[in-house]
């Protein structure tokens, strides 16, 4: 796994052949667990997956099955860029690099501000069990961070073929 620019990812997600193409992945990664969203073949609208405990990942199992070239995982962002969730999410994309088995995919980073707190706002007139909406809300702060990369990437693939 290398980091690349966000606008790098997809731009080389585009200029691959069509049997190069494939999924992104977003990850909501927290504490106890990683919240999982997919994008779909166009890379146009993120879907809900699932979560998984962060202990015990097995995303490197989800690449075939999907057909992933990539992940936008989500960070805090702030201006000292030292935040302890920054440095946890860090953390843990070393560890997926160290392992190996995801070798080849690129990822990135995406500001993740606000994404679970949106979710919970939705959530909290549904009265759900707690350990449901932490399900539903990390899945969702998943789709989030991923819409909002390919809204961005999207929008501004758009403008450049525009000029």
């Amino acid at each position: 796994m290398r980091y690349v620019k966000p606008l790098n990812l997809f731009h080389d997600l585009l200029t691959s052949t069509a049997v190069k193409r494939g999924r992104l992945l977003g990850l909501d990664v927290g504490d106890k667990y990683v919240g999982l969203a997919v994008s779909d073949t166009h890379n146009e609208i993120a879907s809900p997956l699932s979560v998984l405990l962060r202990k015990k990942s097995n995303i490197d199992l989800m690449i075939s099955e999907l057909s992933l070239v990539g992940f936008v995982v989500g960070c805090p962002f702030d201006r000292r860029r030292s935040a302890p969730d920054a440095v946890q999410v860090k953390l843990f994309i070393d560890d997926l690099c160290k392992t190996g088995k995801l070798k080849g995919l690129n990822y990135t980073y995406w500001d993740e501000s606000f994404t679970s707190k949106n979710v919970e706002l939705l959530l909290k007139p549904l009265n759900l069990h707690p350990v449901q909406s932490k399900t539903i809300i990390d899945k969702f702060a998943a789709v989030g961070i991923l819409q909002g990369y390919l809204d961005y990437v999207n929008r501004k693939m758009k403008l450049e073929a525009a000029e």
